[in-house]
């Protein structure tokens, strides 16, 4: 897990580091819920980027390792005078659990945010739902519900 981490950081800088149109299209931040961890979301285009959280969890035994990856797509922007509220939805995948105990769930969130336009800030809450697909301890599909509060700062 620390290997992924460190190389997800490593891309994250190299990806800051390029030279891009006047539009942030990388952030970086924290999400704190079920899960909570590190986030990275990388636009895409205007209205498409990816998320991906690295961290852990808090599914039914305790904390475990987590990370995911979902594609957003941003069907609807609200504009305020002061910010931006973008209405994001998303399908993703799940890995979490220990190193014996690997699960993989299929995740749809739906996420609210709040942009700032004077400052490279966006405030934001998500629900999902996950679908456990493997779970080596279950033999029955499980859905979970996810959801927290996270900011990121963009470059």
């Amino acid at each position: 897990m620390r290997k992924l981490l460190v190389t997800t950081v490593v891309f994250g800088i190299v990806l800051a580091a390029r030279t891009t149109p006047a539009r942030a299209d990388f952030g970086i931040g924290i999400f704190l819920g079920d899960p909570s961890g590190l986030d990275l979301k990388i636009g895409l285009t205007n209205r498409t980027g990816l998320d991906l959280v690295l961290g852990f969890n808090t599914f039914r035994n305790g904390r475990a390792d987590y990370g995911h990856l979902t594609y957003l797509v941003t069907p609807l922007v609200a504009h305020g005078d002061a910010v931006l509220v973008p209405i994001r939805l998303g399908i993703g995948a799940a890995l979490y659990g220990g190193s014996n105990d690997l699960d993989f769930a299929v995740r749809a969130p739906l996420e609210i945010a709040l942009r700032l336009r004077n400052a490279p800030l966006e405030f934001y809450g998500e629900i999902a739902v996950a679908f456990t697909l493997f779970d080596p301890n279950e033999d029955s599909l499980q859905a979970d519900l996810q959801g927290g509060l996270g900011f990121r700062v963009f470059f």
